[in-house]
């Protein structure tokens, strides 16, 4: 199964409405940023083990390590979690830049460092959401170590 495959199933799998939020959030992304890559993370670790919610990914990032070492990963996550709907934006050096910039006009969400959460798309401003993920990808540059 291909990884646009694995997406389609994944958020054909949620119940309503939350299916209905995370296929417009899907198509949203598409249209900010449409050549992006596309990932697919299940949520499990190597030994099968469920460690996470299953996430859906938009393109790269390089998260480089205090070591030396460098992992790619995606730069814009989308995934379902028991309450609501979480979307991450990785990438900026400045840990309150989400909360700051965007977190009083969004509406009913929490915003941390790298993630806005909410129950339901129509309890947030979604274009100040867009914008939101557009600065994330605007920030691919901004190498966080």
């Amino acid at each position: 199964m291909n990884v646009e495959e694995q997406i389609n199933n994944y958020i054909a799998s949620r119940p309503e409405p939350k299916r209905s939020d995370m296929q417009e959030l899907h198509r949203r992304i598409l249209q900010v940023s449409p050549v992006s890559k596309l990932w697919f993370v299940d949520g499990k670790n190597s030994d099968g083990k469920t460690v996470s919610n299953p996430n859906i990914g938009y393109g790269f990032y390089t998260i480089n390590y205090a070591d030396g070492t460098s992992r790619a990963f995606y730069q814009i996550g989308l995934s379902a979690n028991t309450t609501g709907i979480s979307v991450y934006i990785l990438g900026f050096k400045d840990k309150t830049h989400l909360a700051k910039t965007y977190g009083e006009k969004l509406g009913k969400a929490s915003v941390t460092g790298y993630c806005i959460k909410f129950k339901r798309l129509k309890d947030i401003n979604v274009d100040i959401l867009e914008a939101a993920i557009k600065d994330g990808f605007e920030a691919q540059d901004e190498k966080v170590s």
